[in-house]
């Protein structure tokens, strides 16, 4: 409070320090899990630390980096109060942009924001963020958790992360490879991973929309809210070890933006990509929330992934070995369209089956 009342602090400000370390303490076995030889020190250090001495192997080794969020699937998780999931969500939209150019991902540091530190929950996130990183294969080294009373409501939160990967020059994947005559393979989403939310509330949310978390819409497997907190995909390891069994010309991984404009940024001037729609049928996730929302086709291909969450561009003789590469993985794939002369865009063309 300060002058004329009780001396001021940083509790009495809404910052618990006791609450921080004890998350901390909860998440180091959730980091231990991530962590292979190269990371050097433990948690608590001011930085974290890598042995990058595997990069003296390579004739060019080139570092990658991304950064990303989730984005307001975090209200859902909010919302439910399950948090054990967001954090997998957090690093595939980071390390699927990395494999992209064919690196592969060493490690991985998180930024995670509460307007009230409650360790049980950061504990469950950190766990979700170690689980994914133990999916693509990468180091969990580092990260920060911060109180923003004031800032944030009591229940308030907001998670980013940021990773590091390599690829080798002579290996880098990118335009410069496609070629007209390539195929484009479609790798299936486990759902709407993490973009849109901020239209998926919206429509959840909407007067007489009859859509409740709890409850199971027909067509769903499952109730709405897990539906929706269905963690993202990692393709990390399935695409390097595509790109190792096969000739790959480039990935696109399908975020904010759609399928057919995240495909466009991957292809080089004169071509073009046409894509299929009757080659696959989305999820009853993404009509419901069609139907629900009114939402029309052309806005939903702009918003969501539609079923898939990344592609695959390779030669066309090598397209049947990658399905069977794929499909061993355990990845449900198939062959979505063509590279050919043209304009730089990608198209959707016919009708998903009815």
């Amino acid at each position: 409070m300060g002058v004329g009342g009780e001396p001021a602090s940083y509790a009495g400000a809404g910052v618990d320090i006791e609450a921080g370390e004890r998350a901390v303490d909860l998440i180091r076995a959730s980091v231990a899990r991530t962590a292979g030889p190269e990371v050097l020190g433990g948690l608590g250090g001011f930085a974290g630390l890598y042995d990058a001495a595997k990069l003296a192997g390579m004739r060019r080794p080139l570092l990658a980096t991304s950064t990303d969020g989730v984005g307001t699937k975090v209200v859902i998780a909010q919302r439910l109060g399950r948090y054990d999931t967001i954090g997998i969500d957090l690093v595939g939209m980071v390390v699927d942009d990395l494999v992209v150019c064919g690196a592969e991902p060493l490690f991985m540091t998180d930024y995670l924001v509460f307007g009230q530190i409650q360790p049980e929950r950061v504990a469950a996130i950190v766990a979700g963020i170690a689980e994914g990183c133990v999916q693509a294969g990468c180091a969990l080294i580092g990260g920060e958790t911060a109180e923003h009373p004031g800032h944030l409501g009591a229940g308030d939160f907001d998670i980013a992360g940021a990773a590091t990967g390599v690829v080798d020059a002579d290996r880098l994947l990118g335009p410069d490879r496609v070629r007209a005559g390539d195929v484009v393979l479609a790798m299936a989403s486990s759902g709407l991973h993490s973009n849109g939310f901020s239209l998926v509330r919206a429509i959840i949310d909407a007067p007489g929309a009859g859509l409740e978390l709890a409850a199971r819409p027909a067509g769903l497997e499952q109730t709405l809210g897990e539906e929706l907190l269905t963690p993202t995909r990692i393709y990390a390891r399935d695409c390097l070890a595509l790109a190792e069994s096969c000739e790959v010309r480039t990935f696109a991984h399908v975020t904010g933006g759609g399928l057919a404009a995240n495909l466009a940024r991957v292809l080089p001037p004169g071509t073009a990509a046409i894509l299929d729609r009757a080659t696959w049928q989305p999820g009853p996730v993404f009509g419901l929330l069609a139907e629900c929302g009114r939402v029309s086709a052309a806005e939903m291909e702009r918003v969501f992934n539609m079923g898939v969450g990344m592609a695959a561009v390779v030669p066309a003789a090598e397209a049947g070995r990658a399905l069977r590469v794929l499909g061993e993985r355990g990845i449900g794939a198939w062959v979505l369209g063509e590279i050919v002369a043209g304009d730089g865009s990608a198209r959707l063309t016919g009708r998903h089956p009815a």
